[in-house]
């Protein structure tokens, strides 16, 4: 029998949007324990999408939860080891760690981009995620096709 699983952390909503999501956004962009520093960094970053993208009427937080739901995946391939052969297994991913995925795909992908500050390329991450373009899109779009090409392999999962 395996250790009792850990208790789910109440995570509190942030100060300005008085949303969960956005302070789990924080945590996966906080380096070193700077908390303060990462909720600048991602109001920056949302006030730099709401100059930018005037044009939307929806505001920079729908935009970004748009955003996080463009580049959220919905299956990933499992190593599975079978009679001496690894097989790609495509499995489902539960909600809580595909939030995670597409939030650390996010911050990832902004971090590699060339930009001044990270707001900048925070806010050209969300705006190209809004868009159906950019590295963290390509990444589901890479996983989805994983998953595809390894159909066959789906009967091994349980």
């Amino acid at each position: 029998m395996r250790k009792a699983k850990p208790k789910k952390r109440v995570i509190l909503p942030d100060p300005v949007f008085n949303d969960q999501k956005v302070s789990k956004f924080v945590n996966h962009l906080m380096y070193d324990g700077k908390k303060n520093t990462s909720y600048e960094i991602f109001y920056n970053a949302l006030d730099i999408v709401k100059a930018k993208m005037s044009n939307e009427e929806k505001p920079a937080l729908e935009i970004w939860k748009q955003a996080l739901d463009n580049i959220t995946p919905q299956v990933e391939v499992k190593s599975r080891r079978i009679g001496g052969a690894t097989f790609q297994v495509p499995t489902e991913i539960r909600p809580d760690r595909k939030e995670s995925i597409s939030m650390k795909n996010l911050i990832l992908f902004a971090r590699k981009r060339g930009g001044k500050t990270m707001a900048d390329k925070l806010a050209a991450e969300i705006m190209d995620a809004f868009n159906n373009q950019g590295g963290a899109f390509k990444r589901k779009e890479d996983m989805h096709r994983m998953a595809e090409a390894n159909r066959a392999f789906a009967h091994f999962r349980f």
